[in-house]
């Protein structure tokens, strides 16, 4: 007989799986190789009960946490989780002595199930939310700055119309577990050096509904869901920034059994400006003058989110000077208060100047003599004094 496959192989996940992962591993294996929807495919039903037993013991953390120590051995025989027979403190000799006080417990309820494999069992059996979804979408800076209402295109898995949701073709109903007889488990008592124990694990033949369907629904094939494209509207609130995520609730896939759908999260990615840049509720931008705007002083239009608005430039303005443009920014998402906007003012040195413009600058430097700014005359003292 063949070596088991290790469970974290047989489910595609890594060791470091989260529970969520593993239940989604589970799930995608478990519908693509349910015995309903391959009958002709034997392989399929074995490939079944293998994900079955190895999502059995991977969603128990406790034993989950012995099978990541011990392997196989910790279930004895190689008969997996829930195997009847032998001694089920075989492949353990390591321990030496005896079990005492609460480490009995924890024993028992590590190998054997305990009150976890009923509660997990009846979870199943109830119903279950379904999947969450989730898309990525792109907008403009301006969108995000004022928000948008944007519509999307989804392919998610529904609740069946036609059996509504129990995958029972109309007019039959699921019948009752056989193996399990409707109580979604399989209990297996088993001889050990203090007596008689009892295993609790899911049914594998129901995957722990308590029940199976005998005549599927021929819209969904008998899993109670089936793919169907829908479009809706997103909101997008004033505010968002690049990385933003929306939750919008209730549009992912359909919950199993009667339980509630999943959410729909839409992550925003903001395009970048050709002008505008932004820093939180700030927009940054930057505006070039002349040498003459920025000696004698001048009106500019300047643009905003909201328009072009006329900016004074003061006289003797240097380069790079920022200029406030008070509630000309991105409002807040929590208080929709907005921000401001920054102007950066660059001053442009004008270049191939005429003869004329040449000597007209000339003139302007003998005129001025040494009447520079503060700045610049602080500057020069420093470079004559490092050469003294």
């Amino acid at each position: 007989m063949a070596d088991k496959r290790d469970y974290y192989e047989v489910l595609g996940v890594s060791k470091n799986a989260t529970a969520d992962e593993l239940k989604k591993a589970y799930h995608k294996l478990a519908r693509k190789y349910h015995p309903d929807l391959n009958k002709d495919n034997p392989e399929a039903a074995e490939k079944f009960k293998e994900a079955n037993e190895a999502y059995s013991v991977l969603s128990d953390p406790q034993k989950r946490a012995a099978y990541d120590q011990y392997g196989h051995a910790a279930f004895q025989n190689g008969g997996g989780a829930g195997a009847a027979g032998g001694n089920p403190f075989q492949g353990f000799q390591g321990f030496g002595g005896g079990f005492g006080g609460e480490g009995m417990d924890d024993i028992f309820n590590m190998f054997f199930g305990g009150a976890g494999g009923r509660s997990r069992s009846q979870a199943d059996r109830g119903p279950r939310q379904g999947s969450d979804l989730r898309m990525d979408m792109q907008i403009t800076f301006e969108e995000a700055a004022f928000g948008t209402e944007k519509k999307v295109r989804l392919n998610r898995e529904e609740e069946c119309s036609d059996c509504h949701g129990t995958g029972a073709a109309p007019g039959s109903e699921p019948e009752v577990c056989p193996q399990c007889h409707g109580t979604g488990e399989i209990r297996v008592t088993q001889n050990s050096l203090f007596g008689q124990v009892v295993n609790v694990h899911t049914c594998p033949k129901c995957n722990g509904t308590g029940k199976i369907v005998t005549n599927p629904c021929k819209s969904c094939h008998g899993t109670g869901r089936v793919k169907k494209k829908r479009e809706l509207k997103v909101k997008i609130p004033a505010g968002v920034d690049n990385g933003s995520r929306l939750r919008v609730g209730g549009e992912g896939e359909a919950g199993f059994r009667g339980g509630r759908p999943g959410d729909l999260y839409v992550y925003l990615y903001v395009k970048p400006h050709k002008f505008f840049e932004r820093d939180g509720t700030t927009v940054t931008c930057e505006v070039p003058i002349s040498i003459v705007q920025a000696a004698l002083g001048d009106e500019i239009k300047v643009p905003t989110l909201y328009g072009q608005v006329t900016v004074k430039i003061p006289e003797g303005t240097q380069p790079n000077k920022v200029l406030r443009l008070k509630g000309k920014g991105i409002p807040s998402l929590r208080t929709g208060q907005k921000g401001d906007q920054l102007v950066r003012v660059k001053v442009v040195v004008p270049t191939g100047l005429s003869d004329g413009q040449k000597d007209a600058l000339k003139k302007f430097a003998e005129a001025g003599g040494s009447n520079i700014n503060p700045e610049e005359k602080s500057f020069m003292n420093k470079i004559r004094d490092l050469f003294k």
